[in-house]
């Protein structure tokens, strides 16, 4: 397999109205020129649009900080996270220091640990089919834990609540990215067969963790 991105596009059309553009990439052996494939589209009537400065019950101040350092002790992750936000093309971008091994998360979105849903993307693989950080992201259960650590020194915990796997065409943007009802982290890798005319694989791995009380 070649390298695979998965890429999100956010696009605020009027105060009340979210529309969320959900654009998932790959890319050719080349792994700086991206592959655009499918867009899905969602739109709400009022929806929240993503807030990282927004607090709800319980949150603390702990919350409201930028996130350093991702831990999946099920899975073996100890991984730098590397604040992204959305490219030229509309995209959400990935980690670029270390791409393979650092994770991104999107910092126009919640912080990890505050009301909404944070969302932190990884590479499932590298160049010649080698293992990358969300490698072993598929061999989460519900129950596992998933760990934040920010830049207050304050390590964030949340417990895997569903893993699921969808078409590009039909990930639940509003749900990914704007679900405001309660406190979530989102973890997000391809998945599924690769396609070759395509440049892209055949499915998006989503892990929904929440906050533990």
């Amino acid at each position: 397999m070649q390298d695979k991105r998965v890429k999100f596009a956010l696009t605020r059309v009027a105060p009340i109205l979210l529309l969320l553009m959900l654009c998932f990439s790959g890319c050719d052996s080349n792994s700086n020129v991206p592959t655009s494939l499918v867009r899905a589209q969602s739109t709400s009537q009022g929806a929240a649009t993503p807030d990282h400065g927004s607090v709800g019950i319980g949150d603390t101040f702990d919350a409201l900080a930028p996130p350093v350092r991702l831990l999946i002790p099920a899975i073996g992750v100890n991984s730098v996270i590397e604040d992204v936000g959305i490219l030229e093309n509309g995209d959400l971008g990935t980690a670029t220091r270390d791409p393979w091994d650092d994770v991104g998360w999107y910092d126009l979105g919640a912080y990890p640990g505050s009301r909404g849903s944070a969302v932190i993307d990884g590479h499932l693989d590298r160049p010649g089919g080698y293992p990358a950080i969300f490698w072993n992201l598929r061999n989460l259960h519900i129950g596992d834990k998933v760990m934040v650590l920010n830049t207050h020194g304050k390590t964030i915990s949340f417990r895997v609540t569903r893993i699921e796997f969808y078409p590009p065409e039909a990930a639940p943007v509003q749900e990914i990215f704007g679900n405001q009802a309660g406190n979530y982290l989102n973890l997000i890798t391809c998945a599924g067969d690769w396609i070759p005319s395509q440049h892209q694989t055949k499915l998006r791995q989503v892990v929904y963790t929440t906050l533990a009380s």
